[in-house]
């Protein structure tokens, strides 16, 4: 792993990503405490927990850090693994002003209390300890409760927790809780000596005491102030720092004064136990004794020999630390033993900070810069102290490239995750709106719209031209964009001003507490530490940890400097046009070269000071060859590998917190960030250096030709490698990530779902704990990598319960790296991308990997795909996802995506079945069908998944419209139950759009009688009238000139219709369906003019129909064959006529129409005539052969009631009348509808004339019956017919004169009188044939006529006329035998 670690550090700033902290105020009044009063400077402080580096304990890297600044304390509980909720409150301690260092927090087993000092009170606050607000030790949550969610609750004015200092104190102070529970309070007296004021323990009543210890007075107990009488006006021992320690039972108060003395004080027995003068310590002071000392600082830290004391000893030009030991002598008494002294001539010293091995100093230079550096001062025997590299300001001028725009330029450096605090952003837009409006707790996208609009009003409120240039409107942008930035740089300056230093003596963190934040120190990595090292400390150093051997490692530290003298020559115009080729991705070799000619050109000077450092390089090759290996983060171990399993919960809930707050996820991330950009520049500077070597050739290389090869052809190309990738790095750590709408979020897991990507940890994270703005590198170590890392860690960690700072956070920021290093296998920050809807960051990725990356091609392919579909560009998606299936069988994460797949047989099959599912999850039919033709070409040999990907070409097609297509997919499909499927699709998809065009005309080859049983199932199972299948199967057959099963359709259709539509619509349909069939059957021969009669119900036989079972379950035994009825054409034309007199009848009487569809032809008679449709009925009549009778009898029925009825049975009578074709005879006369129904009946006795005048005698009997009179048309027509018959109709109705009189009128006839009214050819003679007379009929009525004597004269007419026949039938008879 490239992880070697220099003893130097660099500074990480944690920035709050909060526009404002949310403080919450908590105010103090105590009675008697006065305004005004000495101001103190600023200072910070922070305490660690006990238990701050153990891993199972809640307060794991867990601290608090405090700010004061006149009255107030600002008080943060911060933790590196949990987000603390309610953290932060401001003390508000009216009237006074809290003391130097005056804050001192203590923890005990059941709370932590703080205790605070200012110039008129103490102040005691008791919180509970973390580890009694969590019962159980298993904390699952990723929010805690900080110690100061209940501080609002406490009586902060009590007595108990606060009290007045009767006087005035000094400007330092000190504070303790003792071993019995009191808290104990020392001052600096400003007349010397040392006041210590106590508060009884918190959970008892008691009274405030006061001590004070003074040389004077070795023991002096007060119940009171001294005055200041008594005190008298000795200074010397005025006390500038404190410090306390207990030691068995006893606490000891070290105090270093004016004096230059060193006192301990005995509290127990208020006696001072040692004094001793520091300036023995410091060589050449003389004259200093003379002098006293102002800003002298002391601090005490434990240590396994006991307590170690670290004095710094102020002098102008010149300050020292001094570090003693105590050492305890018998009796009592106690000695000092010099450690160490160790020597700065920095200024201003701002705090330090003692360990039981180092010191850490903080100071403020002459230019008001902050240097922070370190020694361990046990072994140190140069005196040399080690770097921290501390964040430098942000520049002052923002370069603008010429084809940049100046807002867009300075909103990415304002609002980028380095350079500002959210806080010093708001006070500069503040104080440039001049202050109009408070800006209270906005985003920080908010922040930015409003800094954008405060800017920009500004200028176009200061323009009074309406018109100028774009390079005059560009210089304006400048000047009111720089003149924000200094504003903010301004503020930014204030906030980053360090006030104290902290140091974990537990885990080894270190941070710098400054006013607007806290900053923490990471160890630097030899490289890195190279690079950045000053140049003092640069070429004094003569070995580095990057390799073992001394020659080899002077060889490196001369190329180092060769580097940096590059770094210096390139100006900040070069650096900028490098780094615009990169982005561009330009190669960064050629880029060089440009770099290099400018070199050349402007500083010769700087080249021939190279050139003479490269000659004393006795192995430049090996050199390169080391810092490139450390610089290259491919590893062979996998980092992204789950670990191994971790036993026990409580520890595994550890792991799963560790690092995982926003301030460690915020350090660890900004911390690979600076990383990058030291190791951007780093490659860029040996990228040109080598460069440089090519052009000076063999003037500086022993080697000569051989190593110039190898520079050119290996190392070159590392380097130019080396450059794009943390180029790539250091772009995506600023790169911020895009907040993203739920509905993209809920499409996304849709879309990751289906491809069976939806168990990555980034979906399963609580994103809640997410800070805005967060970089897409914090995101991904936050959702994915922190797990991965720290499984990692600890798989590697033999003791598993220290957290060691430095060890830990190197490990963490160099695996977070690795895994981002685009060199290596692992692919997990593409894929959180895209888990997170990330796509501009996931493009521009693939976009800066793509022409030098030749790992995982094929999954950045997919990837990009995946962008473009969420884009919406498809045949850019669909391009990338053929791309990329050239490597699937290649790469680990492709591989993963394909290893869901079962159903096909080869990786590639597989890769394209997963994207044809998204594709259609995303909904592009047309790149399905595209990709799943391709697909095709690599299923040869798998019939399966041909089928498959024909199937759902097919089914696209169709989708789409695509109708010809879709058909040719269909019979390409070579699997036989997937193509029918297909085609039953087919045929009803088409059938519901009405396309049934294309339905029929295509060729059907080899799949002509499943189309038809297709079509016919769906006609036998759908309604009739909703759709038109038959219609649809009859249009199939014609096409194909297949007739008579066209007709065998259409009369199915017909006789459906007729069972189950029982409207006038079905009869119409069905007259149409009857008509067509017959149209089909007259178009064949007629010997092949037949069809089968369809079954009768609706229930038909399916192919592929499940068996039925009876009511007991059982399998229904064979079904009866039925006999085969044949349908000829007679046959239908009788069923055409029904349905059409059907029709006829619903047309004109629709409540009909229910009962006609299944009526017979003899009840369809009496349906008709009951109408009054009586041509209707007689062609029923003689289509069927059925008798005419009832039909005449409903006409004369009908004429009988017209006779009777009145005006409104006349109006009626005209719509059934008119229904019925009249006779063609012109009346000139206006007849009425009884006339017309008479002439109707008249007309149909005419036309349908029946043997024997049957029909006459049914009329004729229905009128007499209704004792109508019969009128003299109808007694004529009959007597020409049937005169007997008329006869024995009039008896049969007691019509005796009607009787008596035809029967004269027929024996005249007989006899030659009026025979042609008989229809009698001629009368009775010798030479004509034989004449008749009814003699039964007669003799009933001579008999009838005889018995009544009203009668008597028509009898004997009757009788008389007979005789005379009687007379005339004998002659004749004579004559006719006469002549035989």
């Amino acid at each position: 792993m490239a992880a070697v670690l220099e003893r130097s550090f660099i500074e990480i700033c944690g920035f709050e990503r909060e526009t404002l902290h949310r403080f919450r105020d908590v105010t103090v009044n105590l009675p008697g405490a006065l305004p005004g009063g000495l101001k103190f400077p600023d200072s910070a402080g922070a305490f660690h927990y006990e238990e701050s580096g153990k891993l199972l304990s809640v307060t794991s890297n867990r601290f608090i850090h405090w700010c004061t600044t006149g009255d107030s304390v600002h008080l943060v509980e911060q933790s590196l693994d949990t987000n603390l909720l309610n953290n932060a409150v401001r003390l508000q301690l009216t009237h006074c002003s809290v003391l130097p260092g005056g804050v001192h927090v203590h923890e005990t087993l059941n709370n932590v209390i703080i205790l605070v000092s200012t110039n008129q009170s103490v102040h005691r606050l008791v919180l509970p300890h973390p580890t009694r607000m969590y019962r159980s030790e298993l904390v699952t949550e990723l929010h805690m409760q900080s110690v100061f969610t209940d501080v609002g609750k406490l009586s902060l004015n009590d007595p108990s927790h606060s009290a007045l200092i009767p006087g005035s104190v000094g400007q330092t102070s000190t504070a303790w809780i003792s071993q019995s529970g009191e808290a104990h309070y020392a001052l600096a007296s400003p007349a010397g000596g040392i006041m210590v004021v106590s508060l009884p323990p918190h959970d008892t009543q008691g009274s405030v005491s006061v001590v004070e210890l003074k040389r004077s007075s070795m023991m002096q107990r007060l119940s009171g102030w001294m005055p200041s009488s008594i005190r008298g006006d000795q200074t010397a021992d005025l006390v500038l720092s404190l410090a306390v320690r207990e030691l068995e039972e006893d606490s000891f108060i070290f105090a270093l004064c004016q004096d230059h003395k060193l006192r301990m004080w005995s509290f127990k027995e208020q006696a001072c136990l040692l004094e001793a003068d520091m300036l023995d310590y410091m060589p050449a002071c003389r004259g200093l004794k003379r002098q006293s000392g102002q800003g002298h600082r002391l601090r005490v830290s434990s240590s396994s020999s006991g307590l170690v004391l670290c004095v710094y000893l102020s002098v102008p030009q010149r300050g020292q630390f001094t570090v003693l030991q105590l050492v305890a002598t018998d009796n009592n008494r106690y000695s000092l033993d010099h450690l160490s002294s160790l020597f700065s001539t920095q200024e201003t010293l701002v705090d330090f900070a003692l360990t039981s091995t180092d010191i850490w100093v903080v100071w403020l230079d002459d230019s008001n810069t902050t240097v922070v550096k370190y020694i361990n001062f046990e072994h140190n025997t140069a005196g040399q102290w080690n770097q921290v590299f501390v964040q430098p300001s942000p520049e002052e001028e923002v370069h603008i490239g010429v084809d940049q725009d100046p807002r867009e330029t300075y909103l990415e450096v304002l609002f980028s995750p380095l350079h500002f605090t959210a806080s010093a952003i708001v006070k500069a837009l503040q104080i440039y709106r001049r202050g109009s409006e408070r800006i209270i707790d906005l985003s920080w996208d908010s922040l930015k719209k409003e800094v954008t609009v405060a800017v920009e009003s500004e200028l176009q409120s200061s323009v009074t031209e309406f018109e100028f240039s774009q390079e005059e409107y560009r210089q304006l942008q400048v000047e009111f964009w720089s003149k924000f930035y200094a504003c903010c740089l301004q503020y930014q300056e204030v906030q980053s001003l360090p006030l104290g230093l902290t140091v974990n003596h537990n885990t080894g963190l270190v941070c710098l507490l400054k006013k607007g934040f806290v900053s923490f120190l990471l160890p630097c990595f030899a490289v890195d530490h190279l690079y950045l090292s000053y140049d003092e400390y640069l070429f004094s150093e003569d070995e580095t940890p990057i390799t073992e051997d001394p020659d080899l490692g002077r060889d490196v530290l001369q190329l180092v400097q060769c580097l940096r003298l590059v770094s210096d020559a390139v100006s900040g115009e070069m650096a900028y046009e490098m780094e615009k080729a990169l982005e561009h991705l330009e190669s960064p070799e050629r880029a060089a070269d440009l770099v290099l000619e400018n070199l050349l050109s402007n500083d010769e000077n700087v080249i021939e000071e190279i050139q003479n450092k490269l000659q004393d390089i006795r192995n430049p090759m090996a050199a390169m060859m080391v810092l490139l290996r450390e610089l290259d983060l491919e590893t062979d171990s996998d980092v992204g590998g789950e670990g191994p399993v971790i036993p026990g919960l409580n520890l595994r809930i550890s792991l799963s917190q560790l690092l995982g707050s926003s301030s460690a996820v915020s350090v660890v991330c900004q911390a690979v960030c600076h990383l990058t950009m030291t190791r951007t520049l780093f490659c860029r500077d040996l990228l040109i250096l080598q460069k440089l070597y090519l052009r000076f050739g063999d003037n500086v290389f022993l080697g000569g030709g051989a190593q110039l090869l190898q520079l050119q052809q290996d190392l070159i190309p590392r380097s130019s490698n080396l450059l794009s990738s943390y180029y790539l790095l250091k772009h995506i750590s600023q790169s911020l990530a895009s907040s993203v709408p739920i509905d993209i979020i809920d499409a996304n897991l849709q879309h990751l779902t289906v491809l069976e990507l939806s168990d990555t940890p980034a979906l399963s994270t609580n994103r809640s704990a997410v800070l805005s703005p967060q970089t897409v590198v914090e995101l991904f170590y936050q959702t994915v990598a922190r797990k991965m890392i720290i499984s990692q860690i600890y798989s590697q960690q033999q003791s598993n319960s220290l957290l060691h700072w430095s060890h830990m956070i190197s490990n963490v920021v160099v695996l977070l790296a690795q895994l981002l290093w685009p060199s290596n296998p692992g692919f997990q920050f593409p894929e959180c991308l895209m888990a997170n809807c990330q796509y501009t960051q996931l493009q521009e990725y693939v976009r800066l990997i793509g022409p030098w990356c030749q790992v995982n091609i094929g999954s950045c392919r997919f990837m990009l795909g995946q962008c473009y579909l969420a884009n919406g560009e498809g045949q850019k998606a669909l391009q990338c996802f053929q791309e990329a299936a050239t490597e699937v069988e290649k790469e680990e994460f492709l591989m993963k995506l394909t290893g869901t797949e079962e159903e096909a047989s080869t990786p590639r099959l597989q890769y394209y079945n997963k994207v044809l599912r998204l594709l259609e999850d995303v909904g592009l039919p047309e790149l399905v069908i595209q990709l799943a033709s391709l697909a095709i070409t690599e299923a040869v040999s798998d019939v399966n998944s041909q089928a498959a990907l024909w199937t759902r070409i097919f089914k696209h097609h169709l989708d789409l419209g695509h109708n010809s297509e879709a058909y040719e997919a269909l019979t390409q499909n070579p699997d036989l139950s997937m193509q029918l499927d297909c085609l039953r699709q087919l045929v009803v998809v088409l059938c519901e759009r009405s396309q049934l065009q294309d339905l029929v005309q295509f060729s059907y080859v080899n799949l002509h009688d499943e189309v038809v049983s297709i079509i016919e199932s769906r006609a036998r199972g759908l309604d009739l009238l909703a759709h038109n299948y038959y219609e649809l199967l009859y249009s199939f057959h014609i096409n194909r000139h297949n007739y008579r099963k066209a007709g065998t359709v259409m009369f199915e259709f017909g006789m459906r219709l007729g069972r189950e539509v029982r409207t006038r619509l079905g009869l119409q349909k069905q007259v149409n369906c009857y008509l067509a069939a017959l149209n089909c059957l007259r178009l064949i021969r007629p010997e092949y003019a037949w069809i089968v009669q369809p079954a009768s119900g609706a229930v038909y036989e399916r192919p592929g129909a499940s068996p039925k079972r009876n009511s007991d379950g059982e399998f229904s035994s064979e079904p009866v064959k039925h006999q085969v009825d044949i349908l000829e054409l007679k046959d239908l034309e009788k069923e055409y006529i029904l349905s059409r007199s059907r029709l006829t009848l619903a047309q004109h009487h629709p409540p009909s129409a229910a009962i006609a569809g299944s009526a017979s032809a003899v009840e369809m008679v009496a349906l008709l005539v009951q109408t009054g449709l009586f041509d209707s009925a007689l062609s029923v009549c003689q289509t069927f052969k059925l008798n005419l009778t009832s039909v005449f009898e409903g006409l004369t029925f009908k004429c009988i009631k017209l006779q009777f009825g009145g005006e409104e049975s006349q109006n009626e009578a005209w719509s059934w009348l008119a229904a019925n074709q009249l006779s063609s005879v012109v009346n000139t006369k206006e007849s009425s509808a009884t006339d017309e129904a008479w002439q109707l009946l008249s007309s149909y006795l005419d036309r349908y004339p029946s043997a024997n005048g049957q029909h006459h005698r049914c009329v004729i009997n229905k009128l007499l019956s209704h004792g109508v009179p019969l009128p003299d048309w109808l007694i004529k027509s009959y007597k020409e017919v049937d005169a007997a018959s008329l006869l024995r109709l009039y008896l049969n109705f007691d019509l005796l004169e009607a009787a008596a009189e035809l029967v004269l009128e027929y024996v005249d006839a007989l006899l030659g009188r009026g025979h042609q009214y008989f229809g009698i050819e001629r009368p009775l003679s010798a030479t004509s044939s034989s004449v008749w007379l009814p003699y039964t009929s007669i003799d009933q009525l001579l008999q009838t006529l005889s018995e009544t004597q009203t009668n008597s004269s028509i009898y004997n007419k009757v009788r008389d006329k007979l005789d005379d026949y009687h007379k005339l039938v004998e002659q004749t008879t004579k004559r006719r035998l006469a002549t035989r």
